[in-house]
Order: C-alpha cells, then structure tokens, then sequence
C-alpha cells in the first residue's frame, strides 16, 4: 500500500502538467494501478476439500467415500451389494493369524473419521489386535500400534468418553477424528495375534479425495512401546529420536504401578522435549506426571478436550492418561525425541522403610520445612535418607527416581511417509500381566 500512495502523489503531479488528451489515458493508468493494489490485499486462498470447514460452501471437486465390509474402498455405486443390500456383510470374522485389508487406494486424499466396533473389548484383547497404516505404498508402515492404544483407551475398560481426537460413546465402540493425509496411497490393515478367532469386528474408514496436494501437508505417524521395567534414573523415551520436520501431536500412556514401592506416589516424573538438536538437556521440561496432563496434587479419573486421565486404579494398580497439543502446537524443524522420568515420591519415613527392605530406589530431593528444596540426588551415588546428616523429617516429601510398567503411544506428523522406529513389539510383551 506504501508502494500505492507513492505512485497516487505521482499520478496527481503528472496529472496537472498535461494536456487534455493525454489526461483521460493517465487517469485510466491511475485506476488500474488501485485496482490491481486492492486485489493483491485481498488474502491468498488455498482450496482444499477437507480443510475448508465453512459447512455452507459446496465444492464440486469433492468426493466422498466410506470403506466397510458392505463396500471396501468406499466405490462409486457399489455399496450394500451383498444380500441384495439387504445388510449382506456389516461385520467379517478375523481368524487367529490372519491379516484383513480395511483400505487401499491410490491418489490423493484424506482419512478424516474411522469408526470400529467388535464384541470383546478387554485391554488384553485389544493389545493382541494390531492396525497399521502405510502411506504412498511405502514398505514400512508409519504406525503399527496396539488398537485399544491406537484409539487412546490404554488400560481402560468400558469408559464412555469424548476428547477432541478420540471417543467412545457408551464405552463400546471406538472413533478417531485424526487427520491423515496421503499424496499417492493409503493401505489400513489390522491382524489377529491373539490366541482365539474375532467372530465379530464392524468398521469403516471416512475418506475423502483430494484435488491437490499441498505441500505443507504431513503425513500422521505413530509409535508404541513397552517397557515392563524401567531402569532407575533412565527416562522412558515416549518418542525416541526421529528426524525431519513435523510437529508432536500428543501421547496416551499407561502406567502398571510397581506394588512394591507400598503405594507411594508414581507421578513425579516431568516431560522432557528435545527439539532440534538437544543432547543432553531439551528445550521443554515439564514440572511432574499430572502436571503435563493439567490436573495437580494427584491424578484421578477425568477427560477432556486435550487432556485427561482414563483409568485411575489405585486398588488395581492401573492408569492411562493422554494430553494433545492442539491448542499448544509442538513443532520440530529438524528432529525430535520425547521422554518422561520414571520419578515418584512420598514421606520421607515411608521412603526410609523402603530403603530397609532393599526395594530399588535412589533418593533425588528432599522439600522440606517451609517448602525448602534439598537436593540430594548424585548420579553413581545412593543417599541413605536413615543418615543423620540427611534434611527433613519424617514428614518432608522425598522425590525418588522408581521402577513401574510403562507404555506409551505418540502420535506425530512428519514431512515424509516412512520412520526409522523399531518394529512393534512382539505380543507376549504387549499382553504381559494383563
């Protein structure tokens, strides 16, 4: 505009310095040159049929498709053939070992909704059915998870519940909402490794065609793991080290408390995330366990949009708990790992009885009168908190690194279709102690 007011105070000195005939042709410049300054305010506008959500707008270039049993694919006028589209096949049976194909198509588009539903809904059962996802016929999938952790149910049996990418209505059914994008091909499979048939597995997958590919799109990923007993002062790596750009999106965990450490808190642990090119500290650190997922002082059972907690078992010794950054984007430029310290806590007399029966643990800081901080942690170095030279009482908060059961999945966007993350772990892990 700066560029305008300069030639419109030109225009108007010319314009009085010419004869009549050439006036008429100057004053035509002068408008044209406004016009096309109007126009190039006017903001860029990127067409897409999935991320233009105005509802009222129609789009003729716009495609939509639903692959199920009744129409694999989501075809063009041949859905609901079976049984003279009676409801001929709304459900398909998946034998032990076997391997259904659920989408496979080719081209441009966007997964935007997939739904599922099947009779046994166990946190065993689920970790024994694995979906994957491969992008523009890649070789390696860009997720191989667990599906009840896929959907970010964890270790929750049964909870109805609704968060932004996620629900589960009346606790027996199972919704993403994630975005995916592909720019030559989608493939969606699931396999049987459990010990016994599925006899009864409903879905369908939502996709719509795109009529361009944008390159600012990425492509969602996800990964998950187990480790059934965390090294002490090891941090669990929630997402190990992936490189490219992209941006985290969020994570579901799952903690199977350790029994002998007699009920003392598990929680302690902060979210650390190292973002392009972070070794030994990361650029974001959280403050502790509950704090990442929005609640404090504890952790009981809520959800919500971004953030919640779906199992809260103390008895049972069982939670999962998710927190998505949607509102709080996390984006990487070159690489990204993410990882929670295995971190707990609880009176300083309760920590000491722990210490004299050898339960694995090493002391990392005392709060003391007043809310002090005492730092007492030295890597290689056990503090015996009996010694007398150690702050605090007996009823002084003591913070110590511990031992659980911890699993995790993240999911993420990244500029190309494949990872470099290990292979999904093999069933007798995932189903351990369930």
């Amino acid at each position: 505009m700066i560029i305008v007011l300069y030639w419109c105070v030109r225009v108007e000195v010319s314009y009085f310095n010419l004869e009549d005939g050439l006036k008429l042709k100057y004053m035509r410049f002068f408008y044209l040159i406004i016009l096309l300054s109007i126009l190039s305010c006017k903001p860029n506008e990127t067409h897409n049929t999935r991320h233009d959500n105005v509802l009222y707008r129609y789009h003729e270039v716009a495609h939509s498709h639903w692959s199920s049993f009744e129409n694999l694919n989501g075809k063009k006028g041949r859905g609901g053939l079976e049984n003279f589209g009676a409801k001929g096949h709304a459900y398909d049976h998946l034998k032990v070992g076997e391997e259904k194909v659920l989408l496979d198509i080719k081209g441009s588009g966007i997964i935007n909704r997939m739904w599922f539903t099947l009779r046994e809904r166990s946190p065993r059962e689920l970790r024994g059915l694995v979906l994957e996802f491969y992008w523009d016929q890649s070789a390696e999938p860009a997720i191989s998870a667990p599906f009840g952790d896929f959907f970010a149910v964890g270790l929750s049996e049964g909870l109805a519940f609704e968060n932004a990418l996620f629900a589960s209505p009346e606790g027996r059914s199972f919704n993403s909402y994630l975005q995916m994008p592909f720019k030559k091909g989608a493939r969606v499979l699931i396999r049987n490794e459990l010990d016994k048939d599925v006899d009864m597995l409903f879905y369908d997958i939502d996709y719509q065609e795109l009529d361009r590919w944008d390159e600012s799109f990425m492509y969602l990923h996800a990964y998950w793991h187990r480790d059934t007993a965390t090294a002490l002062a090891r941090d669990f790596e929630i997402l190990p080290a992936i490189e490219g750009h992209g941006r985290f999106l969020g994570t579901s965990i799952s903690v199977q408390v350790n029994p002998r450490y007699m009920g003392t808190w598990w929680g302690e642990g902060e979210v650390k995330m190292y973002l392009d090119g972070d070794r030994e500290y990361p650029t974001l650190v959280g403050t502790g366990t509950e704090d990442y997922i929005g609640t404090g002082w504890g952790q009981g059972q809520y959800t919500g949009n971004y953030q919640g907690c779906t199992r809260a078992d103390g008895d049972h010794f069982m939670y999962s708990f998710y927190r998505f950054h949607i509102p709080d984007p996390i984006f990487f430029h070159a690489d990204c790992r993410i990882t929670i310290q295995q971190m707990g806590g609880g009176t300083k007399e309760k920590i000491v009885a722990l210490q004299d029966q050898d339960v694995p643990l090493l002391p990392v800081e005392i709060i003391g009168p007043e809310s002090t901080l005492f730092p007492i942690y030295k890597p290689g170095q056990v503090t015996n908190l009996s010694d007398a030279s150690v702050p605090g009482n007996d009823r002084n908060w003591v913070n110590y690194y511990r031992s659980d059961d911890v699993s995790a999945i993240a999911y993420y966007y990244l500029d190309r279709p494949n990872n470099n993350l290990p292979a999904l772990q093999e069933v007798k892990i995932r189903q351990y102690k369930l």
